[in-house]
């Protein structure tokens, strides 16, 4: 027989009410009245458990419709929330940006399933259920009859990386999923969800088709490896597909036999992250590879629910990530090293904001943690800032030229915290957002931010 949540608690209540009438001993009517009631009560009980476990026999979980707040880690539940109110209400502010979504989600249910399984090249496990990449900064070496071993260029992709197609499938997979999970919590349209389960299941759970929950092979350099730790960063995106499934939970699609079979691979990958030689490897990168393994440590040991590693991780970013990779001045000296220094920095700095919002739902503040000497997130972003608004030269190098508006995003994340008068009057600098860019649906605007004067 299976036993349901319900069942506990009906048990739980039903001993309760049981042991009240045997402590305080009642008159003869009063014990008729009793029994009457305890029998309706049991009744009641039996009915709601009947249910609940016929829904679980169908394979399908109750509809949780009725929680405002979605279970996500990265995205702000109460924004969300406020977006589908707004958008429901025909709000104006807001109407291209949901124009705009649920285009995209059109597109999205024309496209997959996803899997890794498709491709030409089998990793040197013999299984295509494994995910493999080369080292997109690696190419032949000219002066070697065979090439090899591959020869580092830094900040320039190796085109023949493509012939494997892994990545990009993940990629395909991890924008699908989002813009369908947010186009049905949104509206509530069960199309969009059945297409993002059909996606999950296909390159989570189907056996024909599902990832192996492994980076063994990521980003290998012929010549020299079969797959490296820094490969970790290809599966930074899957956060997006954590706080997906929790969008999802209130459909119909996504069963209880889903979301424990995701959870479960979830958990899996997260504990070969933790065991293996590339997961540790991984943890001791003192740059932006370690911050966004932390990252994904967090998140998905939320969604496994492993608070306790969650918490620890984040205890010791202040330190192991904030107070080692940033100089009392805001600079990030690793990204700073790259042919793409701007581009780097802005990214690490994408990370360690990432990680203060994961610290938030846990107790653990990374926004205004600030070392003795000087070092934090706001640092990093005080460095930055004068580049993209202030108009001044950026000293580093970056191939192709810095494209300092891709700091905005980062600022108008920070403004819902920072909103000190200095950083407030910065913003009034930043342009608005374009009407149909999607981040007006995701995020808050800080209220006291003014679109920029052209």
């Amino acid at each position: 027989m299976l036993v349901t949540g319900n069942d506990c608690r009906c048990a739980t209540l039903y001993n309760v009410a049981h042991q009240l009438g045997k402590k305080f001993p009642l008159g003869a009517s009063m014990n008729l009245l009793f029994s009457r009631t305890q029998a309706r009560f049991t009744l009641v009980c039996v009915l709601t458990c009947f249910s609940a476990s016929a829904i679980l026999a169908q394979g399908q979980q109750p509809n949780r419709g009725g929680d405002p707040s979605p279970r996500v880690f990265l995205l702000d539940a109460a924004r969300l929330h406020a977006a589908r109110a707004a958008i429901n209400q025909g709000d104006k502010d807001i109407e291209a940006a949901w124009a705009k979504l649920q285009r995209d989600a059109q597109k999205a249910l024309a496209e997959g399933p996803f899997s890794i399984t498709s491709k030409a090249v089998t990793p040197p496990s013999g299984d295509k259920h494994d995910y493999m990449s080369q080292a997109p900064y690696f190419w032949a070496d000219p002066k070697s009859p065979n090439g090899l071993p591959y020869i580092r260029r830094d900040g320039q992709r190796n085109p023949e990386i493509n012939k494997i197609t892994d990545h990009n499938s993940l990629d395909n997979l991890e924008a699908a999923v989002e813009t369908l999970a947010l186009a049905y919590y949104f509206k509530g349209d069960e199309r969009y969800a059945s297409k993002a389960v059909e996606l999950l299941r296909a390159f989570f759970l189907d056996p024909a088709t599902r990832m192996n929950p492994n980076l063994e092979y990521a980003q290998f350099i012929p010549g020299v490896n079969t797959g490296r730790g820094i490969g970790l960063i290809e599966t930074r995106g899957l956060t997006s597909v954590v706080d997906a499934i929790g969008l999802l939970e209130s459909s119909k699609a996504l069963t209880t036999d889903d979301e424990h079979r995701l959870k479960d691979w979830f958990g899996r990958f997260l504990q070969w992250m933790l065991d293996s030689k590339n997961g540790s490897e991984e943890a001791a990168a003192k740059n932006n590879h370690g911050t966004y393994y932390d990252v994904q440590i967090v998140s998905y040991a939320l969604f496994a629910g492993r608070r306790d590693l969650a918490r620890q991780t984040l205890e010791q970013a202040r330190q192991k990530r904030i107070a080692t990779q940033i100089e009392p001045d805001g600079r990030q000296p690793l990204e700073l090293a790259r042919t793409k220094a701007w581009s780097y920095s802005n990214g690490n700095l994408d990370g360690l904001m990432q990680l203060a919002t994961l610290g938030e739902h846990v107790g653990v503040d990374l926004w205004k943690f600030e070392t003795k000497d000087g070092r934090s997130v706001r640092k990093a972003l005080d460095f930055l800032t004068p580049i993209a608004i202030g108009g001044k030269k950026w000293q580093y190098q970056e191939i192709g030229g810095p494209k300092t508006e891709s700091l905005f995003p980062l600022m108008r994340r920070a403004a819902l915290v920072y909103r000190d008068k200095e950083y407030q009057a910065l913003m009034a600098r930043v342009p608005a957002l374009s009407a149909a860019d999607r981040d007006r649906l995701l995020r808050a605007e800080s209220t006291t931010t003014k679109p920029a004067q052209r």
